[in-house]
Order: C-alpha cells, then structure tokens, then sequence
C-alpha cells in the first residue's frame, strides 16, 4: 500500500512578523492566548510549542485563529485581523459574520464583537455584500418565537459597573447628535472604534445580572446607531448585519420594546431603501406583535408608520391610511409629561411622523398631502436635525414638482443640495439622485438645467 503523501505546509511568516512587532515570546503569546480564550468560556492549553507549529503553517481549528488575532491585537493596541496572521486560508472565514440571530448569550457576543472586528478591519465581505429580504425578515421570526434568555451575567474578565454602562450611554447620546449635524461619514469610524476597542472588552467583562442587562441595551442602542450609519454611507450589507446584532442584542437585555423598535425603525426603513416593500410591512407587523403591551403610545405610533410605508409603496391607498390613522391616533395620545417614554424613542415627534407620512403620499401619487406632510416636518425639526431637514426640503420638491411647479421644484431642490453640501451623507446625496431622475421630462427647463448642473458642480 502506498504511503499517503504530505501535505506542505508554508512557514507563516505573517504570524512570525507580528509576534516580532509586538515583542512577545511564543509562550507570551500562548498564555495571552489561553486568557482571551478563559474570557470566551474556553479551556484553551496552548504553550510554545503549540506557537511554534502555528509558526511552522499549522492552522488551528475552531474559534482558535480570532482568539489569537484578539490577543495580539490587545498586545500592539490595535485590531488585528486573521488575515492578517495568516490564518485564514485564503477564505473569508468569517463571511457570514453578523447575519445570525445566535442562539445563547456567548455566541451573541462572540459574533457581534467578530462583527465589529471585521469592520474595523475593513474586511471586503462585509463592505461588498448586498442585502437579501429573507436575511431581514428570518431574524425577526427568530426573534418573535424565541423566549427571553434566563441569565446574562458573567463571572470572567474585568468588573463592569453601571458606570461603564452610563459611560456607554452618554457616548451613544454625543455621537447622535453629531450625525444629526455632521452626517455619518464624519461619525461612523469613531463608533466602530469605540466599539470594537472598548466595548468589546465591557461585554467580555464580569458583570452582574442587572448590570448586564443594561449593558446589553446600552450596546444594542449603539449598535442599531452603527447599523444607521452604515446605511447613510451607502453600505446596505453591513447596515444588515448591525441591525441583527442590535435585535440579538435587544434581546439579551429583555427589552422587547427596543427589539421592535430596531424591526421596524431600523430593518424596514432598510427594506424601503431597497425597494423592498412587502418586508417592511411584515417588519412593523411583527415589531408590533413581538412588542405588544410593552410599548407606549408613542413607540406605537412609529410601529404603525412604518407598515403605513410599506402599504404606500406597495400602492395600497387604503391600507396605507388606515396604518398612518393608527399612527396619529396614537402620537396624539401620548404624554410627553408622563416620563414613560425611553429616551430611544424622543425623537418621534409630530415633525417625525410628518416626515413619514410625507414618504406615503409621495410614493401614492397624494402631491398636496405630500406638501402639506413636508412643510410640517420642515416647521418641527430644529437646526440640529440638518439631515432630516435636508431630505424633508427633497420631499418638498418632489411634492412640487408632482404638482407641475418646476420651477418651484427645483428652487427648494437646490435649498436640500446646499444643506447636504454640509453633510457627508450618502443617504442624502440618494434622495438628490431620485430628485433630478424625476425632473429629467423637463430638462429643456432653464431652471432643471441649472440645477442638474449645480448638482454636477457639487458631486465633483
């Protein structure tokens, strides 16, 4: 019988370079690596001779390659990727990072602390991937059917106390509103970093149940905030794979009303960017359901306009109205004095579900009710909302230019294009696009010509 041939194996001198860089021995990097693996709830028992076969082109099986990426990135104080190390064959081990609702509490970390990783690594997949319906629709059946998860608490790795928490919290409130103002192609690499470097390292913490319960909410709202930004800098794939985390997320800290609120905030105004209109119905359907008598009125009502988006895409007038009748029904029934509201949800004003509304009628054909919807949302939202005031001013004109006042079109067009001339929001810069597709019938106007031309200045 023949002897069965070996398999060469390559030095890997990538693995060799960074244990170089980081100046630590093959035992040093074994015991980082054990201790990374202890706070991930593994046994692991690597020594140097365990480095040195890595070193000699072993690959090592499992979790084992993140981990030991993980331990020497916390060694140079930077995030180091697999790819980086060698190990990852060639393959995008991790190309489905992100796109499951993980089962138990550890794998929920593991995966959307991998998400983080990945992005701060820029990883091709993540940038590149396009979005699928079912990817959106799936984790909200695995969320409507899961039940609650028993214990969050974790005994490994450094204490996290509500300061930490509140820490969080005050980051996730400074870096809103510097989107708000600045959009998010200023904002989303510090939320990315912020994530990956600290708050990683909280989630992998000690912290009690309470504690951890506010973590996890604490973390699912930056998330979502994170997933945000990644659709504002067109990047819809890895919006997708934030959005999950942050539902995972949610989850985990027992708040189904945040759950909801990332279905049909979050993933279904996703789903309506991409033309995508019986998922965003079925989104706010199941954050309405999942989220029942856990929500006020208030949350309800952005429920509710919600679906009443996806019924006006789908050209269904009278089902659209009646989803946005229940939306005013329920914004005019809460109180804002009552204190009941979570901060999450502040932002849902009247001037919000104008601008809501105003989507509808737009994509109904409605021109006057699409003015009407427009000009009150413009008249709600302050200063510091320069974005939404920027695509509030787009549907203006959209709205105008339904009812045939070019001219007036194209004036409150160029007022939304000197607004975003502030922003660096891709998001935007789409709803400009869509503005001048649909002047294109009058592009012998003096008034189309000059705008497409100042659009053209500006993109250049």
């Amino acid at each position: 019988m023949a002897a069965r041939p070996l398999v060469a194996r390559q030095p890997n001198e990538r693995l060799q370079a960074l244990i170089q860089e980081a100046g630590c021995s093959n035992a040093g990097l074994a015991r980082r690596v054990n201790m990374v693996g202890a706070e991930r709830g593994l046994d692991l028992r690597y020594d140097k001779t365990s480095v040195a076969r890595w070193l000699r082109g072993q690959q090592p099986r499992g979790r084992a390659p993140g981990i030991i990426a993980e331990a020497l990135g916390r060694k140079l104080g930077r995030t180091v990727t697999i790819d980086e190390i060698g190990m990852a064959n060639g393959k995008n081990l991790a190309s489905g990072v992100g796109l499951q609702f993980a089962p138990t509490v550890p794998g929920a970390i593991e995966q959307v602390c991998e998400l983080w990783r990945s992005d701060v690594g820029r990883r091709d997949f993540l940038t590149g991937s396009t979005v699928a319906a079912s990817a959106l629709v799936e984790p909200s059946r695995d969320w409507l059917i899961t039940g609650a998860d028993a214990q969050v608490a974790r005994q490994a790795g450094a204490r996290v106390g509500l300061p930490d928490v509140e820490a969080v919290r005050a980051m996730t409130k400074a870096l809103t509103a510097l989107d708000h103002r600045f959009g998010a192609g200023h904002v989303r690499p510090v939320v990315v970093h912020y994530l990956n470097s600290v708050v990683s390292g909280l989630l992998s913490g000690s912290y009690r149940e309470p504690v951890g319960r506010q973590l996890f909410a604490a973390v699912a709202r930056l998330t979502e905030l994170a997933g945000y930004m990644a659709v504002d800098t067109g990047q819809p794939g890895l919006a997708q794979r934030y959005y999950i985390q942050a539902l995972r997320l949610a989850q985990a800290a027992g708040d189904r009303a945040y759950g909801g609120y990332v279905l049909a905030a979050s993933m279904s105004h996703l789903a309506a960017e991409l033309g995508n209109p019986r998922e965003i119905a079925q989104l706010a359907r199941a954050a309405q359901e999942g989220a029942r008598g856990r929500v006020t009125p208030r949350v309800e009502a952005m429920f509710h306009a919600a679906e009443a988006r996806g019924h006006a895409l789908l050209g269904d007038v009278r089902t659209c109205q009646e989803a946005a009748g229940r939306a005013i029904a329920a914004l005019d029934g809460a109180n804002p004095e009552s204190g009941d509201d979570p901060d999450w949800i502040a932002h849902f004003d009247h001037a919000y579900l104008s601008d809501e509304l105003a989507h509808c009628h737009r994509d109904l054909g409605q021109a006057d009710q699409a003015a009407r919807r427009a000009t009150e949302s413009l008249d709600g939202h302050p200063e510091s909302r320069a974005r939404r005031r920027a695509i509030g001013l787009v549907l203006l004109a959209t709205a105008r230019l339904q009812q045939r006042e070019v001219e007036e079109a194209c004036r409150t067009g160029t007022r939304a294009m000197e607004l975003l001339g502030t922003l660096r929001s891709n998001r935007g810069t789409e709803y400009l696009e869509d503005l001048q597709q649909r002047l294109e019938p009058y592009a012998a106007e003096p008034s189309v010509r000059e705008f497409a031309a100042r659009l053209q200045l500006q993109a250049a």
